[in-house]
């Protein structure tokens, strides 16, 4: 599902900002009991709005700043409603983020630790001007698809009365087929056993976007997980790519291959050069075509995913062609 800042939320945010700042983070653990009432009130009331998709109680809280970009987090919101279905809110996590000694916008980062000192995780936000924030994590427990939700907010002081206003807006699936991260993660460690490269590979892709609502938030377990994907013989590293497969009298020149779960499956998107037919019949004979080379060239991909998304590449346009379960694909 393709949420977050490509809505349009929030475009300060990254995943690895060039440069630190010196900033504090507070976890929920180390919050005053009033500080985290506030929080803790103001998420329930927030993944509650997105649960019933209450669009207008949710622009009632929006960040003045963010104003132009309501259209994105309210399409957001919008894609986020099969993610929670049948859920009830529960809160995971609250992180009060202070970037007051900023003396203007900059890439920053914040790292949250347990009261016992330990480190928990990593928040990584670009250009991010002097203020306060605060990051709040939330799931729909009992919803088929487990959505979990993430809200930026911002310390506004701006109008007659200070408070917390909405920055940002985030959702994705805590499990896909029924499987949640950890089961992902199990399998991936699997497959790197049983000489399935890119099957393992793609598999801790799954466990790593099932993890978190947010890309920009990094943990010891999220790092352990990269430790371990990139240690893995013969998987598609980006020196991968581009990448040519053989089929008959055909050579197929690969651009790219990911995990796409926009169908809320693990699916796998193909990205290739085409001829760039205006045919749809061509279009859909050569698209089935470069996904029935890439299952050959790796048969364990049929067994361990959903599906294949084809995207014919034109001089330079990326366009979706469609979607075909792997018992589809010839």
């Amino acid at each position: 599902m393709r949420l977050g800042w490509k809505a349009g939320i929030a475009a300060f945010l990254i995943t690895a900002p060039t440069v630190g700042f010196a900033a504090t983070c507070t976890s929920q653990a180390q919050m005053s009991p009033d500080q985290r009432a506030a929080l803790a009130s103001l998420g329930e009331q927030l993944s509650d709005a997105v649960l019933r998709q209450d669009f207008s109680a949710l622009q009632t809280v929006l960040l003045p700043a963010m104003a132009g970009q309501w259209e994105g987090i309210r399409g957001a919101v919008e894609q986020a409603a099969p993610l929670v279905k049948g859920g009830k809110v529960q809160l995971r996590n609250v992180y009060l983020l202070d970037a007051g000694t900023l003396t203007a916008p900059a890439d920053t980062q914040f790292f949250c630790s347990a009261p016992n000192g330990s480190l928990t995780v990593t928040i990584s936000m670009r250009s991010l001007p002097p203020g306060k924030y605060a990051l709040i994590l939330s799931d729909a427990a009992g919803a088929a698809l487990a959505g979990q939700m993430g809200f930026v907010l911002a310390w506004d002081t701006a109008g007659s009365t200070p408070g917390w206003k909405l920055g940002g807006f985030s959702a994705r699936p805590g499990a896909l087929n029924g499987h949640d991260v950890v089961w992902y993660w199990t399998r991936a460690r699997e497959l790197a056993q049983t000489n399935l490269p890119w099957s393992a590979w793609y598999a801790y892709d799954v466990a790593r976007y099932l993890a978190l609502p947010f890309d920009f938030i990094s943990s010891p377990n999220l790092d352990k997980l990269q430790q371990e994907q990139s240690q893995i013989k013969g998987g598609p590293t980006e020196e991968t790519f581009p990448d040519t497969l053989k089929s008959g009298d055909r050579t197929w020149r690969i651009v790219s291959v990911r995990l796409d779960p926009a169908l809320h499956e693990a699916d796998l998107g193909v990205t290739y050069e085409s001829v760039g037919s205006a045919d749809p019949a061509v279009v859909r004979t050569e698209a089935t075509a470069v996904m029935s080379a890439m299952l050959k060239a790796h048969p364990g991909l049929r067994e361990n995913f959903h599906g294949m998304w084809a995207y014919a590449s034109t001089n330079g346009k990326v366009t979706p062609v469609m979607e075909l379960p792997m018992g589809q694909i010839p």
